[in-house]
């Protein structure tokens, strides 16, 4: 599951017990840190954390400072600079050269829009979405938190704002989700300044795996502990059944001509064609050609069987577009020395990745410029 599938997940089960908890959200990164802005962890009354906003050093003392602000009953912006080696509360001396700003923001049960009620809109959705999050540097004005949720239509839930504040949310959250980067800035509002965290949050990728093999179940479990939605199809339901594939994701019986009549595509559908069987793969690739939101196609098997496709496409007058033969991958994979199946998968989900990402899969020492690229955008003062 993705972290915030996991985080309101849980949060719905203390609900259920009344048990109290606090959500901590990274709101703001000045330099370099472990985590990015939008990491979530959600702590209990009891101590117990669900997700991380760090690589461990920030933890331990967020745990205190989140107990200390559920019992305040109110939210709390903290400050940790992680470019002080000296810091005794961090501990870590790391030397990332980060200022990092979280939110603790405690949940009232009794409170429709409290911020894990509107995460859990987030997680329900399978479109772009963006997440407002209004936090001020001054500690000694008030929080406001996770605000405002919006798709490219317009808001979707939220806490009541004046209406000035949330029609400039609400277009910054459309730039947002149009744009592709998360964004940060200031907003002067009267005589107040408050600062926000527009996140862009992506709904998960979508792989359907053409074959059902024993190693599509390894690379269904696999991606689905990156998260991903995983549909299996396949002919034989001797192999294409839910006692082979136990975890989430979906196993359709069907030929291959019927393969994408019960599969949503958009542009985070990415296709593996790993039937072992010539013929039902290339009948799915033909359905799949021409298919201009499909961002990955991945063929398993050597390179003259990719060929042998190519040419057998020619001779039926079938002309594979460049666009297509960008997007085809084959034989499918990084060259990272796989030879068990657990070893392939590592090297197909590692493409994927790559490819939606738009990088090269470099190893990160040949890298001069910083681990993560910007993915916030800053934008220039809004007064209201």
């Amino acid at each position: 599951m993705r972290e915030l599938d996991v985080i309101t997940t849980h949060y719905a089960k203390l609900k259920l017990q009344d048990i109290r908890c606090i959500l901590a959200t990274v709101v703001h990164v000045d330099g370099s840190s472990y985590r990015r802005a939008g990491a979530r962890m959600l702590v209990d009354e009891y101590g117990n954390i669900i997700g991380a906003i760090s690589g461990g050093c920030l933890e331990g003392d967020a745990l205190r400072k989140a107990l200390f602000s559920l019992d305040r009953k109110e939210n709390k912006l903290v400050t940790y600079d992680t470019s002080d080696e000296d810091d005794a509360v961090i501990g870590a001396q790391l030397g990332c050269n980060g200022i990092i700003q979280v939110l603790f923001e405690p949940m009232d049960y009794t409170d429709a829009n409290n911020s894990c009620e509107l995460l859990r809109t987030v997680a329900e959705q399978e479109v772009p979405m963006a997440i407002s999050v209004l936090f001020n540097l001054d500690k000694s004005q008030k929080q406001l938190g996770t605000i405002l949720i919006a798709g490219i239509k317009g808001a979707v839930a939220g806490k009541q704002t004046p209406d000035n504040l949330h029609k400039a949310l609400l277009q910054k959250s459309k730039e947002v989700i149009n744009e592709g980067n998360s964004c940060f800035g200031e907003l002067e509002i009267g005589d107040h300044r408050q600062y926000v965290f527009i996140q862009k949050h992506q709904p998960p990728v979508n792989l359907v795996l053409v074959g059902a093999g024993n190693d599509a179940q390894i690379l269904a479990q696999q991606a689905e502990l990156l998260g991903w939605k995983v549909t299996v199809t396949d002919g034989r339901p001797t192999h294409a059944n839910k006692e082979r594939f136990v975890g989430s994701c979906q196993v359709i019986v069907a030929k291959p001509e019927e393969t994408l009549e019960n599969i949503k595509i958009d542009n985070r559908t990415c296709f593996v064609l790993m039937s072992h069987n010539y013929n039902y793969d290339l009948a799915v690739l033909k359905l799949l050609l021409g298919r201009s939101e499909i961002p990955y196609i991945g063929i398993l098997g050597p390179l003259k069987k990719y060929n042998r496709m190519l040419n057998e496409l020619a001779d039926e007058g079938l002309e594979v577009s460049k666009d297509d033969l960008n997007k085809i991958h084959a034989p499918v994979g990084l060259e990272i020395g796989a030879e068990t199946p657990a070893e392939i998968g590592l090297s197909i989900l590692a493409e994927i990745q790559s490819v939606l990402k738009n990088k090269n899969a470099r190893p990160l020492k040949q890298k001069t410029e910083p681990i993560h690229d910007k993915e916030v955008n800053q934008f220039q003062k809004i007064s209201i």
